[in-house]
């Protein structure tokens, strides 16, 4: 199903907002620790980094709320992972305070964007006599929508 904003249309994972930053975290997260030498702490926190969009992406393609909520789970677990390894790579003095910083500050973002879809899917889920469908929240209107509420929220 194809939904339309516009000159917009939506059909895809790739269209949602979550996946677009967590994607643009990816990067930013593997560039941070692309030199590190300790193997282990590199390939863990960029396997728990990726994770987060690869998570998103597979949810969306059951094309079921229950299951794309528990993809969104999961990539929520895997969020929380790498917040807590960055703070043990700024303790180890893997990355700078700085770069810590504005790492933390895209993977909490994308957390409450994560978290505020959870919680639209269980809504959408609950509502009496209407068909549960995660297409239904990637519809541009209703990511626009979600996105200034999250904006109002943090603002």
């Amino acid at each position: 199903m194809e939904a339309r904003l516009g000159a917009v249309a939506v059909k895809s994972f790739k269209d949602l907002i979550v996946w677009q930053n967590a994607r643009v975290f990816t990067v930013h997260a593997y560039n941070a620790f692309g030199m590190t030498r300790d193997y282990g702490f590199r390939d863990q926190i960029q396997w728990a980094d990726i994770s987060i969009m690869n998570n998103i992406s597979e949810g969306h393609a059951k094309r079921s709320d229950k299951a794309f909520r528990n993809f969104l789970y999961i990539a929520l677990g895997s969020a929380a992972e790498v917040e807590s390894m960055l703070l043990v790579a700024g303790d180890l003095e893997y990355i700078n305070l700085e770069t810590q910083q504005s790492l933390l500050q895209e993977v909490d973002s994308i957390s409450r964007l994560l978290n505020a879809f959870i919680r639209k899917l269980a809504q959408s889920s609950s509502l009496p006599g209407r068909q549960p469908t995660a297409s239904r929240l990637c519809r541009p209107i209703g990511l626009i929508n979600l996105a200034y509420a999250i904006l109002g929220v943090l603002c």
